[in-house]
């Protein structure tokens, strides 16, 4: 995988004074400690309040510096990519931040994390600093497991020990408010593809048809590889292990979900999976929900985690507490759908069906023949656009022979219209909308429907703003509509489409269409895919 970056050895130190140069960092600042000390801090902590300290390797982001800031986290200590921040580092934010008030550490369950925040505890306690820890290990990935792993569930840790701090509580009484609520999560995490550290050469250790249940936050293998599924199965394979793993004892109890993006999930997957998540059973005891956002990451990895932590008052009015990181997303009720009523739209049919057995059967040929090109028209598509160029042909040709028997067949400039009707309800992409504009404006015509489409495809013409020789379907339309108004002849129109899509592939340079954007060697010797189009339905019609 391509990636952004200089050397691996500066990715943290240039990613934190990114960070601190953008909005979100602007009340922040770092320790003059690089490269072994890279701590962000409150540029003005209260040393009034409990110090609330975490970190850990980097390439977890948001977490950890993402969540510096009024209501979490006094200070992060960042490591080197998935490694633990050395002792001095540590007890360097410790003493940076914590006043009389005394300091309390947010450490992940993890070795290296356990010992060197240890050990800068007890150096800081050496110091005459009051220290607290609290381990968080809520992965539940490995049942018996005696050191469950800190992941995502480590943030809602920040988000308890924050809240508390700024309440004013004591150093005792935060840290038992945040173990309690330590001891009430639980996490579970899915992926397709795991994450690559920066290392030259690495593959995926998953198949393409694999996913992995259970994987850790570093790349470190799942508990389980399974088969790749849909999104709502793989889902309710996540949701159903997790409430298998609840006590008795909190069978009634509310939760919580957090829905964190572990990496590289585009965010129109994260949303589809949360609503795959409101169909499992589980969801049924989740009143509130966290995301769907990037919490704790793991660099590029293709999967999510799901969170699951027990409410009841205190903890639930922490969570809802606003803060200053611009990372946390917030809490919010878990609701249906909010729907407002349609408004009365025009029918797409305003005229009674009639018959034409040689129409209707144009209609059903033309229909047959652009569902059996979607492929390779989208394969052609892809080439030099976005390849949906079958897909949007082919999904107008369903919906209109879905609609045979409503079409008023025995009159054209009827027909005309309504087929513009149904493209304007159904047809995506520009294609769809430029035919059902010249659709309308021949159905509005007065001359015969031969002459009419010709009307039409000029009105076409003028709001898309291509003309023939731009390298667009009209080079293939124009023609044949020309050809079909002078001598009624689909096998005319046909030959001349050809003519004209074929003359698309010598065009250097396309002057409207996807195909604009795209630099003239890509399209060189490659057709328009929507003169391709119109020239393969044609020919399928003329018999050739």
């Amino acid at each position: 995988m391509k990636r952004f970056f200089n050397t691996r050895e500066t990715i943290v130190t240039e990613a934190l004074d990114g960070f601190l140069r953008s909005a979100a960092g602007q009340h922040l600042c770092r320790l003059d400690g690089y490269p072994d000390t890279c701590v962000i801090m409150q540029r003005e902590p209260d040393r009034g309040q409990v110090s609330v300290i975490s970190g850990g390797g980097s390439g977890h982001e948001p977490a950890h510096a993402g969540f510096v800031g009024r209501g979490m986290l006094t200070a992060a200590v960042c490591g080197a990519l998935f490694a633990s921040p050395c002792v001095d580092a540590v007890v360097a934010a410790i003493l940076a931040t914590t006043g009389e008030a005394g300091c309390l550490l947010v450490v992940k369950n993890y070795t290296g994390d356990r010992l060197n925040f240890g050990l800068a505890a007890e150096r800081a306690r050496a110091l005459g600093k009051q220290v607290e820890m609290v381990i968080v290990g809520d992965d539940i990935a490995l049942p018996d497991s005696a050191t469950p792993r800190g992941v995502a569930g480590t943030v809602l840790a920040h988000k308890l020990a924050g809240y508390g701090a700024t309440q004013g509580w004591p150093l005792a009484r935060v840290a038992e408010f945040v173990r309690d609520g330590a001891g009430r999560m639980r996490t579970l995490g899915m992926a397709l593809e795991d994450c690559n550290p920066y290392e030259a050469g690495r593959t995926s250790r998953l198949a393409a048809d694999e996913a992995e249940l259970g994987l850790g936050i570093h790349g470190e293998p799942g508990a389980q590889r399974i088969a790749l599924a849909t999104a709502s199965d793989l889902m309710r394979r996540v949701a159903d292990t997790l409430e298998a793993n609840l006590p008795a004892t909190v069978r009634n109890t509310r939760f919580a979900v957090v829905l964190n993006n572990l990496g590289c999930v585009p965010e129109v997957e994260m949303a589809l999976l949360l609503e795959a998540f409101s169909h499992t059973p589980l969801a049924r005891r989740a009143s509130h929900v966290i995301g769907p956002a990037p919490l704790m990451t793991a660099l590029d990895m293709n999967g999510f985690s799901l969170t699951l932590i027990e409410l009841d008052e205190a903890i639930t009015q922490a969570l809802q507490a606003p803060v200053q990181p611009r990372a946390w997303p917030g809490m919010a009720p878990r609701h249906s759908p909010a729907v407002a009523p349609m408004p009365t739209m025009p029918s797409a049919f305003p005229y009674p069906a009639s018959a034409d057995p040689a129409v209707r059967t144009l209609l059903e040929q033309g229909a047959k023949i652009l569902i059996a090109n979607e492929a390779p028209l989208n394969e052609l598509d892809g080439r030099i656009g976005d390849g949906d160029a079958g897909s949007t042909f082919a999904g107008a040709a369903r919906e209109i022979t879905a609609a045979l028997d409503r079409l008023p067949m025995a009159d054209p400039h009827q027909l005309m219209t309504t087929l513009s009707n149904i493209l304007t309800q159904h047809a995506g992409g520009s294609s769809g909308v430029l035919f059902a504009i010249m659709f309308a404006a021949a159905g509005r015509s007065t001359a015969p429907w031969r002459d009419a489409l010709c009307e039409g495809l000029e009105h076409m013409m003028a709001c898309g703003g291509a003309k023939p020789g731009d390298r667009t379907m009209i080079d293939a339309l124009h023609p044949a509509l020309e050809a079909l108004a002078r001598t009624g002849s689909l096998h005319d129109a046909a030959r001349a489409a050809r003519t004209g899509a074929d003359a698309t592939t010598t065009m250097e340079t396309a002057r409207a269409g996807r195909a604009a954007y795209v630099p003239s060697e890509h399209v060189r010797n490659v057709p328009d895919p929507g003169a391709e189009a119109v020239a393969r339905l044609l020919e399928g019609l003329a018999g050739k």
